[in-house]
């Protein structure tokens, strides 16, 4: 199927679009599972705390609000990218952004695969499963 980027709000992002799409499909590929419809919606701190309080009852910011549509094993989803949040965590966790965004990015992904990061267990295994994905990437 498909992987689409917009953005709202806020300027693009500079990613290589093809070899992202390619790496999110590796991503994908290496969890039995198969690429299915995915937009990814870079926006502003502003409009994904109007989404999280909309849709989430959260009243706060967040870096990424995955909403995920996957049948089986068919990954499919809307994820929204602030990238302001991601920014501000990039200076924070002393990361590069654009390591930093694609590390978001997977996360997302990771998700609606069936990752989880409630607990600290969960939370552990997803930033594996992002330093996994982020090896792929080379």
């Amino acid at each position: 199927m498909a992987i689409h980027f917009h953005n709202e709000h806020i300027d693009f992002p500079d990613i290589d679009k093809k070899s992202v799409k390619n790496w999110i499909k590796k991503v994908i590929a290496s969890h039995n599972s198969e690429i299915g419809e995915l937009n990814y919606i870079f926006t502003s701190d502003e409009n994904i705390l109007a989404i999280n309080n909309k849709y989430l009852e959260h009243n706060y910011y967040t870096d990424v609000i995955t909403f995920d549509y996957t049948d089986d094993s068919i990954i499919s989803g809307d994820i929204f990218i602030s990238l302001e949040t991601v920014k501000t965590n990039s200076e924070k966790f002393k990361q590069d952004y654009s390591i930093e965004l694609k590390r978001v990015i997977i996360h997302g992904v990771l998700h609606l695969i069936g990752f989880k990061d409630k607990t600290e267990p969960e939370a552990n295994e997803m930033r594996m499963q992002e330093d996994n994905a982020l090896n792929k990437l080379v």
